[in-house]
């Protein structure tokens, strides 16, 4: 499941240092815009406690975390709708994403330049609301010229449906804000996705902040939180210059002091991947064996064989049952064994939803 979140932002946010902290890629970081030209990618590993624990017990030949990539995407400047800097370049990269991590800079450093001279971080992210905005504009306007006439018949009742929801989005963009904002039925919402509109990405917000402003935040985090209220999206604060002096640790115990120091108890880069991951509706499931302790993403929501089918889909279509354990009656327990003499794995069919942190074993034949 190649799930892609954009790291977007104005030149000199904090966007490459932040992206060279999650991923072992090194995307150059230096103090002028469109630094990062090409989109780097990093595949990065889901920090999750439960698969270390898992592995404590099990002792398998090897372990397999999740994984989600991050993509780093080159600044956007004011006009980029309309192809200035690297303007429809950027666009099509966040196109391919399938969710947005919107870095802002609340700090002040005179050393580090700002593309608008002040710091300002509502402003900073109403500069990219526009030109995503705008840019969705462009496309729905382009998309209802097809659909509009066939409407008119009144015996396209797809093309009837699409241009309904087309204007209704387009009204709602032409005010001003992000399509995420607008409430939907959930067959509307069904249709929008096939629309891939910029501004209908979840969206995280990351406030990067300087050192003594990570716990509290400061006035320029304040001032976003109020901003993006009516948003459905969420907030993290991250120091990226702290998360680079965690990375260049290479031993465990001394990143554990750092982070005391810094009065945290788990780096923000933890935090972050864990809140991207989130935010794409993810959840995890386990496979726990002598050869491999593996952790497998789906979406929320998903029924037991859609789930066996990220495994194979021969897994899927020669669905039989599943047999499923707690992960904490597994950890209580201590073996698959003990869960079993203790009647506590469940046998389910092809109407079970699979929950967070379910330990699975397919039955399926092909």
């Amino acid at each position: 499941m190649a799930l892609k979140c954009g790291i977007i932002g104005l030149p000199n946010v904090g966007k490459s240092t932040l992206f060279n902290c999650l991923s072992n890629a090194k995307a150059q970081s230096a103090n002028f815009p469109f630094c990062t030209i090409e989109p780097n990618v990093g595949v990065i590993t889901v920090p999750d406690e439960r698969i270390n624990k898992l592995a404590e017990f099990v002792n398998p030949d090897r372990v397999m975390p999740t994984t989600i990539e991050i993509v780093d995407i080159a600044g956007l400047v004011r006009g980029a709708s309309k192809g200035e800097g690297l303007g429809n370049k950027f666009l099509a990269n966040i196109r391919e994403t399938d969710a947005i991590i919107h870095v802002v800079r609340c700090f002040d450093d005179e050393n580090i330049t700002h593309v608008d001279t002040t710091i300002d971080p509502v402003r900073d992210k109403e500069t990219i609301d526009i030109e995503l905005q705008l840019k969705d504009l462009e496309s729905i306007d382009a998309r209802l010229q097809k659909v509009a006439k066939q409407a008119q018949t009144g015996k396209d009742r797809e093309a009837m449906r699409q241009a309904k929801l087309l204007s209704k989005v387009k009204t709602h963009i032409e005010e001003g804000r992000s399509v995420r904002e607008l409430e939907l039925t959930d067959e509307e919402s069904e249709l929008l996705t096939t629309f891939q509109l910029l501004t209908a990405k979840p969206i995280l917000y990351v406030c990067n902040v300087d050192e003594a402003s990570i716990n509290g935040g400061n006035k320029y985090v304040e001032q976003l939180k109020e901003a993006v209220k009516g948003e459905d999206a969420e907030i993290l604060i991250i120091s990226a210059n702290a998360e680079a002096e965690i990375a260049e640790l290479d031993d465990i115990d001394e990143r554990q002091m750092f982070l005391e120091d810094l009065g945290i108890k788990e780096s923000g880069v933890s935090k972050l991947i864990k809140k991207a991951y989130s935010l794409l509706n993810l959840e995890t499931y386990f496979t726990a064996g002598k050869m491999e302790v593996r952790a497998w993403t789906y979406p929320r929501g998903t029924k037991a064989p859609q789930a066996a089918g990220v495994i194979h889909t021969d897994f899927e279509k020669g669905f039989i049952r599943a047999e499923v354990i707690k992960y904490n009656d597994f950890i209580e327990l201590g073996s698959e064994a003990a869960v079993k003499d203790a009647g506590k794995m469940s046998v389910e069919g092809k109407e079970y939803v699979v929950e967070d942190g379910d330990i699975m074993h397919f039955r399926f034949n092909v």
